[in-house]
Formats: C-alpha cells, structure tokens, sequence
C-alpha cells in the first residue's frame, strides 16, 4: 500500500534469470526439446514469485512487474505493439511464444527467417533486439504479457507497478527498413500512441495505482523536434492514465536540455539517475522541481557492485530535498539491477576482506530500504547500519589490497612521451616488412578458435583436478598443433594458435593479473540465455608473470609463418568488468594498459613478431552524448 505523506522505496527493475540461472536452464531445454511449454512457464512463474518475494521482504513499497522477459523487454515491446517484420508470416492476433524466439534466434528449417538484429544497450554490456520498422507501418496491441503480469502479481499480493519501455524510446532504438533509411523514426509516433493507450488504460483499469514508462532515450543527445514529440507523446498518454500515476524512468545519465521539456509533461513522477547522471542534480537546482511531482531518486549505484555509502547517500539526498520534499521522494537505484548479480551471500570463495566490499541486487535493496528509513525518520533510525557502513567504507579505503605501491610508482615514473613509439611508422613498417616478407595482403584470422565439446570437457576436468597440470596441457599442445597445421594447409600467411586455453577473453587475463576477483554465481544477463560473470577489479592491477608467452611460443616453434600474439586490451577489460570506484576510471585503465604493455615487451623478447590486442568494447566506454 502507497504511503502518501512518506518517501517510498522502489526500483526500475530487478535480475530475470533466477539466483541460481533457472531461466536459463528452461529456456535451453524448452529450445532442444526437452522441456514443455508449461514446463517453461512454471519456471518464469517461479523466478518472478521469488523476486517479489525478495522484493517485499526488503521492504520496497512499489514492485516492478513486466520486468521480466523471457529474452528481451525491448523484443517483448515488439510483441506488444505488433511489431513484427513480414518474413515471420505472422497473421494472428497475438504474438506467441515461439514467434517470440524465432525473431529473437531465427527461424528453422531451408525457409527460415533471420532474427533481428542485436546491439549494445546504450552504454552497457546488456545487447537488445533490434526493432524493424518501415515507413506507414501500423502497430496494435499484439501481446497481454502487462496485463497478465499484473493480474499474476495482484493474485499475490504485490503491491505491483507495472513497467513498460517508452514510444520515444522504443522508436529511436529501432532502424527504418526499405528504401528510405532517412525516414524519422518518430515519424510513426502518432500510429504506436494508441496502442500504449490502450495498454494504459487497461492496467490502469486493473487496478495499477503506478505505471513506470522507461524512457532511458532522454539522456541523449535530442533534437529541438524529438522534445516535441516526447511532449506531444505523453500529453496523449497522460490523458489516458485515469486514476492510475505515471512515472517516466530515466537512466545511464543525466537528461540535460530534456529536462524542462521532462518538467512539464503531465506525468505524476520522474525518475532520474544521480549516479551516472550527477549533473540531475545541478538540473533540479537550476531550474527546480514541479510541485506535486514525485521524484524516483536513483542514488544506490544500479550498474556497479560495491556496497553504497549511506553518509554520502544521505548526504546527497539532503541536497536533493532542498527542492523536493521527502514525502515526494522515491528512493531508488540508478537504473535496472538487471546489470548486476543476484546475492552476494551465495559467494563462498572471494577473498575475505573483499567479499564485504561488495553488494549485489539483494544487498542494493537492503540499502535502498535503509535510506527511505532515514528519509522518513532520521538518521537516528539507521544508526546502527551507519555506524557499521562508516567503519566498512574506511576499512575498504585503508586496506592494502587497494593499493601497490610498486604499481603506483611505476605509473607516477612514466615519461611523458610512454604513449608514442620510439620509431616512426615508415621506419617500423621497413622493419618489419625486412622481418616478416609477407604479401601485399596477408591473410589471417581474427584469433579464437571455437570452444569444442572437447574441449569444455578437458577444461572442466584440469579445474576439477581430474586432469594433472601435465596432462591438460598436453592436450591444449594437441588442439594448438591441429589449428596450425588446418591454417597451414588452407594457404593463411599469418597464423593465430587458436586460444584453446582461454574460458573468456577477459576472465583468462583477469584470472592472472593481480587487483581482480571473480564469482562462481555472479551471473548477468548478456542477451537472451547468454549470460556472463564479469571479474570484479577491486585493487591496483599488477601482471606478476607473463599471461599468453607459452602458448604463443609453442605454436610459434610449429611453423616457418608468424604467429600473432593475441591479448584483450585494457578498454575492453576494463568496460567488461565491475571497475573499483574509488578512482578514476582513466588511472584504472591506465594500469591494465601497463600491464598489457609488459605482456606486448615479453611476447617481442620471445619471438613473436606481431601482436593483437582486441578491443571489442570501445562502444561502452564512450559518452551516450
């Protein structure tokens, strides 16, 4: 039940896949056969009871529903409104279930269909399916996943805040197909309107006293003519919302020049991200908050895995207040805890001093409910939680597991020219044509090899130590000598050893450098039922040996041709990580960087005439403006 007169505690949203990748299990086994459609469902129908449970437990007021997705929330939108490209040959009224995977994984069969295309979420490591749409396309409510996520959550008594991704956004994530690649996306706003009012309606109808529209678009860079539309977009939608509140959900930044155009909509909230988006802050005091408006405050940190600092959240809601009242406060996390694992408690292998550092979407709303007890009656009434935060927050800050010394000086002694190379380019590229005498075009591969059944298998045995270190090794001698050899034979001038060894390309460098920590539950989802455990870089990073120069070398004594050394620069290592937050992102990168530098000089003294360093993740490391 809403608290009028006091903050309340809510999220945009929770982890789908279950604690312990139950999702992930159905889902696999609903697709090779071995599970029944209501197998499926009564797993899904599990997983969401249990984050409600967790939810309720922990004392949030508004719990999100239609949150969970079976794949993706941005390809569930598309069931939603009937988005759904010609080659799918959909001519029901509804989207079902196996229509749904099929745009998400491709059809089957000499005729199947593609799947849509998938990309990064604005700045994360999440990926969605892409929307298709066409100039003049229609849309129509194609799907009840919101109106039977709502009833399901009513049957048990969550207090539910139905959620659904915004026409604004949903449009300008989409691509325009056809001929004409120039069409505005928002040019289709006026026909996808009516089918979120009706959607609307009908939960409002049902009983839904908050409906939470996800417009993260609004913390990019939008034209003079995409504001008006969102304007016009929600004037039409808050005239539909009956008796039912509507919040409008931002996230990944701050929302800069929307933000009088945010003021002004009729909508009964606003949520916005102080963590990623600080300058929201610099925004609500320029230009102040509508009166009567809540206010979704996301200062527990959505995206990252240490544990908050109640004093500075506190202390920031404070300055928050001095243009919103408490009792129009909801107190929230930056965005989705989709981003972050499950529990924390299911770790029993971290290190030790490590572990309490650490906070994961269970711990977040432990947090989150303490700060709305502080809001709405003091500080007094979180002593103790304080008191206990303030000793772990200056205990993380002192402990010599943060800091190298022999790191930090050899950063502090880096010339002011350690980011030029010592010789020209034409210079080098003589050498190392003198070097290599390799064709005008070479030929070679990107580097990894596919992960085979065998092996996983063999990986599997050596870390359960069913396989001797003698013994898995020789066996990945085996695999590297079979990739050179099928180079050798299909004619490639420079060869790649194949990366047998490697689990991850980030968790393999991870593992061997000093300043990372890993899980064996913490989980997130990636797309789909991909999931990942991203490593958790918690200290001053450090290679205390060399990573990939045996491998390297020993494919490298097989042949007469070059063999790349292959590493996975710092960007991507450190975009694909939870980063310690207690200094700048650049000084971290900075130390990954110098310990690939240290791998690139050890694979040069070795013999190894040419090295990649991967970076497929330069995309999140950029600015979303």
């Amino acid at each position: 039940m809403e608290r009028s007169t006091m903050a309340l505690a809510s999220i945009p949203g929770y982890p789908r896949i279950g604690k312990r990748r139950e999702l992930k299990r159905a889902l696999e086994g609903y697709w090779s056969g071995k599970r029944t459609p209501a197998e499926l469902e009564e797993t899904a129908a599990a997983v969401r009871a249990a984050n409600w449970n967790t939810q309720t437990g922990a004392g949030l007021d508004l719990i999100p529903v239609n949150d969970f997705s079976f794949y993706d929330h941005v390809l569930d939108t598309c069931a939603l409104v009937g988005a759904v490209p010609e080659r799918f040959g959909w001519t029901d009224d509804k989207v079902d279930r196996d229509l749904l995977f099929a745009m998400a994984r491709g059809g089957s069969g000499a005729d199947a269909a593609r799947a849509l295309e998938l990309t990064k979420w604005f700045d994360t490591n999440y990926h969605y399916l892409v929307p298709e749409l066409s100039p003049g396309q229609t849309f129509r409510l194609a799907s009840d996943k919101p109106f039977a996520a709502l009833a399901e959550a009513q049957a048990a008594g969550v207090p539910a805040k139905p959620v659904l991704l915004g026409p604004v956004t949903f449009l300008l994530l989409g691509k325009m197909t056809g001929s004409d690649h120039d069409v505005d996306p928002l040019s289709l706003l006026d026909a996808l309107l009516p089918v979120y009012t009706e959607t609307i309606q009908r939960l409002a109808a049902s009983g839904a006293a908050w409906i939470q529209i996800d417009e993260p678009a609004l913390v990019l860079d939008l034209t003079p003519d995409q504001l008006a539309a969102v304007a016009r977009a929600y004037d039409v939608l808050g005239a539909a919302k009956g008796a039912a509140k509507l919040l409008l959900q931002t996230a990944y930044g701050h929302v800069g020049e929307a933000y009088p155009t945010l003021a002004a909509l009729p909508v009964d909230g606003i949520g916005l991200d102080f963590v990623r988006g600080s300058e929201n802050l610099d925004l609500l005091a320029r230009h102040g908050f509508p009166a009567g408006k809540w206010l979704a405050a996301g200062v527990v940190d959505g995206r990252n895995v240490w544990t908050n600092d109640l004093a500075a959240s506190l202390a920031l809601l404070g300055r928050i207040q001095e243009h919103v009242p408490g009792e129009r406060l909801m107190i929230s996390s930056s965005c989705s805890l989709l981003h972050v694992p499950y529990d924390v408690g299911l770790e029993d292998d971290l290190p030790a001093a490590v572990r309490p550092w650490l906070a994961f979407a269970e711990q977040k709303l432990t947090e989150i409910g303490a700060l709305t007890r502080a809001v709405n009656a003091g500080e007094s009434a979180i002593a103790a939680e304080l008191a206990a935060n303030r000793a772990l927050i200056a205990s993380a800050a002192a402990s010599p597991l943060r800091r190298n010394p022999t790191v930090r000086q050899r950063i502090a002694d880096l010339p002011a020219d350690a980011d030029r190379r010592a010789l020209p380019y034409a210079e080098r590229a003589r050498r190392q044509s003198e070097r290599l005498t390799l064709p005008p075009l070479p030929t070679t591969t990107i580097g990894s090899f596919p992960q085979t059944g065998e092996i996983r298998a063999a990986r599997k045995e050596a870390d359960a130590g069913q396989l001797s270190t003698a013994q898995y090794e020789t066996f990945l001698e085996g695999q590297i000598a079979d990739v050179v050899a099928r180079q050798e034979a299909l004619g490639l001038d420079v060869l790649v050893h194949g990366e047998p060894e490697r689990n991850d390309m980030v968790q393999y460098f991870g593992e061997q450098l000093d300043g990372f920590a890993f899980t064996h539950h913490g989980w997130v989802q990636s797309y789909g039922s991909r999931y990942v455990r991203p490593p958790i870089l918690y200290g001053d990073v450090a290679r205390p040996h060399p990573m990939t120069v045996r491998w390297a070398t020993y494919a490298q004594g097989l042949t007469a041709r070059p063999v790349k050394g292959m590493l996975t620069g710092p960007v991507t290592i450190l975009n694909w990580s939870f980063v310690r937050d207690d200094q700048p992102r650049q000084e971290t990168c900075r130390q990954i960087a110098l310990a690939i530098r240290d791998e690139v000089a050890d694979l040069d003294a070795a013999g190894i005439a040419i090295v990649q360093i991967d970076e497929p993740a330069l995309r999140e490391g950029l600015p979303l403006r």
